[in-house]
């Protein structure tokens, strides 16, 4: 297995995303896991839309976020997602939030295959079988 994929992209934190002492709001860190995340899907050749267009969701089932430092309105933090593991049903995948190379929040999150039209798990999609081993590392498609 090579190392999974992974994507950064930059962030600058918006006055509207901090607190009135001017540090980001929690809350704001779980979009910006879900921008570096549909980017690196993007990167696969498969985005966001298209998986959808062949009949599929990926549901949130959990999301963790642990809290080491503070951003503030004006920086510039780098987002980075990874694959963490994939599985029959779902997907999980790890953040880190740095500011110029520190360290400034961690997450996981997990995720669940979904047939658009039941709305009941599913498989994962024979079509995205390959693109989601390449993200996670695989050398070659498993069997």
């Amino acid at each position: 297995m090579s190392a999974p994929a992974t994507c950064t992209v930059d962030i600058e934190v918006r006055y509207v995303e901090t607190d009135q002492m001017g540090v980001v709001h929690h809350a704001n860190y779980i979009p910006w896991f879900e921008i570096a995340r549909t980017r690196l899907c993007g990167d696969t050749g498969w985005r966001y839309a298209e998986i959808e267009e062949l009949g599929y969701l990926l549901m949130v089932t959990a999301v963790q976020v642990k809290y080491r430092q503070g951003a503030r309105y004006g920086d510039t933090l780098q987002v980075t997602a990874r694959v963490d593991d994939v599985w029959s049903r779902g997907v999980s995948y790890t953040y880190e939030v740095r500011r110029e190379g520190t360290l400034l929040t961690t997450g996981r999150s997990e995720h669940v295959w979904i047939d658009r039209e039941t709305r009941k798990p599913t498989r994962l999609p024979p079509e995205l079988e390959s693109a989601m081993e390449r993200l996670a590392g695989a050398d070659e498609p498993q069997t």
